[in-house]
């Protein structure tokens, strides 16, 4: 079982949905960075439950207790260690699932890794729960980033078909600070109107939907990364899928890029006022040949809709060896995807940092 990532800067999650505390251990981050913890606990606050009817009805402080690695809100040099103390779990709402896994949930293949002994109550490590110490470490390494004009921001680009404007070619620190700000954060705000309607929709119909998030990184220097499977590309995509409902992601244009002519692919270059070699477009999504090109580093992840419905679903029982029906009780998100954008921004985050102290 691996829920550590990183090379320079070691990241390792911890603990369980329902267990008492999850948290989030970094390693090797250097000392001397000074970090905010009421800037943390505003990106911290992006993501918590229970905060309207679009998500779920668990209420979560979601305030991080840090025991190593930061004095004086200065980063020490020693590993960063902080927890979050889970206060409203109700693993009642599980008793009738035992031996009985969710559809769409990891249950079935972890009854079958570790020969039932895992506890997926709530859906115990595998559960979006485990995003929180994620921002944890993803709003520390923003921080750091900002020190350096690294600026990173996503937003909801697609909500059950419905779609938001995407990103300008060259985003400013203020647009994606504005939309940060935003409790629903989208560009064009009719759209995310049209949006919060589906949810709700979803959600009265017993039902759930998913979206695309899209997140940009802006100030990134040109070099960063490398050939192959070294590439920024592959170190993104890779942290990326660590977080749970992610199913897709494309760079750029993506796969858009197969229905294009190399005519319309291409990035025309020019020479920009400071002398530093820009494009016209982003197609490349600021990356070629997994290496920065200087332009932001634009990508897309497909997030699925929330497998906890409260629908009656077919599935098997484990322990009578028998098919069945459930259906599931408690309190979940619709949708997860105004949730995930600060997780995907952490997580980019992460992986920036990391190959920015690597390429020294």
């Amino acid at each position: 079982m691996s829920s550590s990532f990183g090379k320079n800067i070691k990241v390792s999650v911890f603990g369980q949905s329902h267990g008492k505390a999850i948290g989030v251990v970094m390693d090797n981050v250097p000392a001397g960075h000074k970090i905010s913890s009421e800037e943390l606990q505003l990106f911290m606050d992006r993501r918590k439950p229970g905060k309207n009817k679009l998500s779920t009805g668990r209420k979560e402080g979601d305030v991080p207790v840090f025991l190593s690695g930061l004095e004086n809100d200065m980063t020490c040099g020693s590993p960063i260690c902080a927890i979050i103390e889970n206060s409203d779990q109700r693993s009642k709402d599980y008793d009738e699932l035992k031996g009985k896994p969710r559809p769409g949930h990891a249950d079935y293949t972890a009854y079958v890794k570790w020969d039932g002994q895992a506890d997926m109550r709530g859906g115990g490590h595998f559960s979006g729960r485990l995003t929180a110490p994620l921002c944890i470490a993803g709003g520390i390494a923003k921080q750091i980033l900002m020190e350096k004009g690294i600026v990173i921001g996503a937003h909801i680009l697609e909500v059950a078909g419905i779609r938001d404007e995407s990103f300008p070619c060259t985003p400013t620190g203020a647009e994606l600070e504005n939309i940060s700000s935003k409790e629903f954060p989208v560009i064009n705000d009719h759209a995310g109107s049209n949006m919060i309607k589906a949810i709700e929709k979803a959600s009265q119909d017993g039902d759930s939907v998913g979206g695309i998030i899209e997140c940009v990184a802006i100030g990134i220097p040109e070099g960063l990364g490398g050939p192959m499977f070294e590439g920024i590309e592959s170190r993104i995509a890779s942290a990326v899928f660590g977080i749970p409902a992610i199913k897709g992601i494309e760079f750029g244009a993506g796969f858009s890029s197969s229905k294009m002519k190399g005519s319309e692919h291409n990035d025309p270059m020019y020479y920009d006022e400071e002398g530093s070699v820009k494009t016209k477009t982003n197609n490349a999504g600021g990356i070629l040949g997994g290496i920065t090109n200087g332009m932001p580093v634009v990508f897309k992840t497909a997030v699925k809709p929330t497998p906890s419905i409260s629908r009656q679903q077919e599935t098997v029982d484990l322990i009578n060896k028998e098919n069945t029906t459930i259906q599931i009780k408690g309190r979940h998100d619709p949708c997860i995807v105004h949730r995930a954008v600060p997780v995907v921004e952490a997580v980019a985050a992460l992986v920036i940092l990391d190959m920015l102290m690597e390429d020294k």
